[in-house]
């Protein structure tokens, strides 16, 4: 499966991000394109290799082994990939390691993650790495794509 997006930012630090994410049946990342234009134009390949390991740009990146799922804080869509893992939706709760990507500088960090489901369809995310203390009410639709992440993203339409 493929998901394609773009996601604008006009904060502080503006940029527009375009990416290309290759899902498997199992709604495992295979390979994510980034293509980012703020202040400089970038390219960013994330490929999995193994279950839990990494290539970025073509390079194995053995800092990132043990990832699990792959985390952009620029949309909410990779919260459907981490709660699939858990059996969500409906229910389903779990931790996972996710390679975390930062915007707009392409920070790459494992970083540990809490889903906490609260009632059907709806979870708790709770960072236990790189934000720890950060939680966040996420409410899904019945193919636990992402309808509202508070504070942050809502789905329109």
């Amino acid at each position: 499966m493929r998901a394609r997006g773009e996601v604008i930012d006009a904060g502080e630090k503006p940029f527009a991000l375009s990416y290309d994410w290759i899902i498997d049946s199992v709604w495992c990342t295979r390979r994510l394109e980034l293509h980012l234009r703020g202040a400089d134009v970038r390219d960013l390949s994330i490929e999995r290799t193994g279950a839990s390991s990494w290539k970025v740009d073509g390079r194995e990146r053995p800092d990132l082994s043990g990832c699990d799922e792959i985390d952009l804080s620029a949309t909410p869509f990779c919260n459907a990939l981490a709660l699939r893992r858990f059996g969500a939706p409906p229910g389903g709760a779990g931790e996972i390691t996710a390679l975390y990507v930062g915007f707009p500088e392409l920070r790459l960090a494992p970083s540990r993650q809490r889903y906490e489901c609260v009632a059907r369809n709806e979870f708790v995310y709770v960072d236990l790495g790189l934000y720890a203390g950060f939680r966040a009410h996420i409410s899904v639709d019945d193919d636990g794509i992402v309808r509202a992440y508070e504070g942050l993203f809502e789905r329109f339409g």
